[in-house]
């Protein structure tokens, strides 16, 4: 594929996407609509479990649905859902493998607030509540530059602030796509629209543009 050109992601455009923990998914106009499944997630724990409140358990088990992408690209999609239980989450991932990844996701807290997430995995995990949104929908975006990664997030698909700066020992080939979670609950719709993913370099991936 050409750099600096935008694949336009419709129901007849997914040849080039594959599954790791197969679910199901549906389309609804521009939207692609995806099932997470019953107490899936991508975690890797390093604390022992909590005496109180929640702490997420070691899974690897949530639907990702996702293309490998070569060099320099930026990915961006509008996410809703329901947040019906805690840690429920429409998400994109970046990952080199099982060990390596990071994602972004918009997620019902153990807060209990609707906010945007991220999680950076090398062997274990971190995990960063960013801005609570008072909205069931919002915009994911991930910029790569290089090893250097970015997530920002929009309300409105237009003006995208950072949520995330960070590295990963990546080869040039990646798998990107999206994600979705229901660690704790029985899962449900996770809904995907207007998806796009460019081949280009940012310019500043701190602002990723």
């Amino acid at each position: 594929m050409e750099l600096g050109r935008e694949i336009n992601v419709g129901q007849t455009n997914f040849d080039a996407f594959k599954w790791m923990n197969e679910s199901s998914i549906s389309f609804r106009n521009d939207a692609l609509i995806m099932y997470a499944t019953k107490k899936s997630d991508f975690f890797c724990n390093h604390t022992p479990t909590a005496e109180v409140g929640i702490t997420p358990e070691n899974l690897t088990n949530a639907p990702f649905f996702y293309t490998e992408v070569t060099g320099d690209f930026v990915m961006k999609v509008k996410v809703s859902h329901e947040f019906k239980e805690t840690y429920d989450s429409a998400s994109v991932m970046v990952m080199k493998d099982l060990h390596v990844w990071a994602k972004a996701c918009f997620e019902l807290t153990d807060f209990d607030t609707n906010a945007v997430v991220s999680v950076v995995t090398n062997e274990v995990s971190d995990d960063a509540n960013g801005c609570n949104i008072d909205a069931k929908e919002v915009w994911l975006q991930i910029a790569r530059l290089g090893n250097s990664f970015a997530f920002h997030y929009s309300l409105d698909g237009r003006k995208f602030d950072m949520m995330r700066f960070f590295s990963l020992p990546v080869e040039e080939t990646v798998k990107v796509g999206l994600l979705a979670q229901a660690p704790l609950g029985q899962g449900g719709e996770r809904v995907y629209e207007h998806f796009s993913l460019e081949l280009k370099s940012v310019k500043n991936i701190r602002m990723g543009v």
